[in-house]
């Protein structure tokens, strides 16, 4: 039975990561909907553990933590390529050696989240 406290928690999670992916579709720089989309697919994930009353790490890795997930969650099974969702969070966030994401990306972006 899921404690009615984590539940409260998670539901405040996925409405952060609701409100992350509604401003994600609305950017008009393919950066932002980038990072947005990352953030909103992170919350999501973490709303998953935290229902679970699963501890997980300061990370913004995906992959990381969809792995914490146990087998039996829809989230952990068949999920799009959040390592690259990741990656492409980082492009958009810092300066770096790599081109900022394009309006391909972003969409790729936010289908992924």
């Amino acid at each position: 039975m899921l404690d009615p406290e984590h539940v409260e928690a998670a539901l405040t999670w996925l409405r952060y990561a609701d409100e992350d992916l509604a401003l994600a579709e609305q950017a008009l720089v393919p950066r932002l909907a980038c990072s947005l989309a990352q953030q909103a697919a992170e919350k999501a994930l973490k709303a998953a553990l935290v229902v679970r009353a699963t501890d997980f790490p300061r990370t913004h890795d995906l992959v990381r933590l969809r792995r914490l997930l146990p087998a039996s969650s829809p989230a952990a099974g068949e999920a799009p390529d959040l390592g690259t969702l990741s990656q492409l969070a980082t492009e958009a966030r810092y300066p770096g050696d790599w081109d900022e994401p394009v309006a391909e990306e972003a969409a790729e972006a936010l289908a992924a989240a």
